[in-house]
């Protein structure tokens, strides 16, 4: 089964976060994952994948402009509907408004028609209730992705058993 991660990135983290949600994918059996940059998306692929992961850089606690445009004009031509769906993000600062940009991409995968994933408390730790948030260290010499990374790939697994159960 295939399933895509699609990011937008402007510094890497968010590439790099994005690679370590395929990886975690990679790791259940029967699983084909590829990360994407909106830039060079294989339309092909996203429209076979059974489930797509979306993800970007917060921007003034948004989404990025990119992204967002990129989503509204893309949803229904890659077929997103009925799709497993979920977000993720990276932020400068703790409190850089990541949670929000992962809101702003599942309500725009619930408009496409995308089923949502959480896994919630309900997986045990880490509990990640709407999508991993990665902090770097560009403002924050004491964070960087890497302390994040298991985050990442344990979420990228548990979306790669749910779509397996699913579909």
């Amino acid at each position: 089964m295939k399933l895509a991660v699609i990011y937008d990135s402007k510094t890497g983290n968010t590439r790099q976060a994005a690679e370590w949600i395929a990886e975690g994918m990679n790791e259940v059996d029967g699983i084909e994952a590829q990360a994407f940059s909106i830039s060079s998306v294989d339309e092909e692929f996203v429209k076979q994948s059974k489930g797509v992961v979306v993800g970007s850089p917060s921007y003034a606690a948004a989404m990025t402009p990119d992204l967002h445009g990129w989503l509204l004009n893309s949803g229904g031509k890659l077929g997103l509907a009925g799709k497993l769906g979920g977000a993720f993000a990276t932020e400068q600062f703790t409190h850089g408004g990541g949670d929000m940009v992962i809101q702003f991409i599942l309500t725009i995968e619930m408009v496409n028609g995308m089923l949502c994933y959480s896994g919630g408390g309900s997986c045990g730790n880490p509990c990640i209730h709407l999508g991993p948030v990665g902090v770097n260290n560009n403002q924050e010499k004491h964070n960087g992705m890497e302390l994040y990374k298991d985050n990442f790939k344990v979420y990228g697994k548990r979306f790669a058993d749910k779509a397996s159960e699913l579909f």
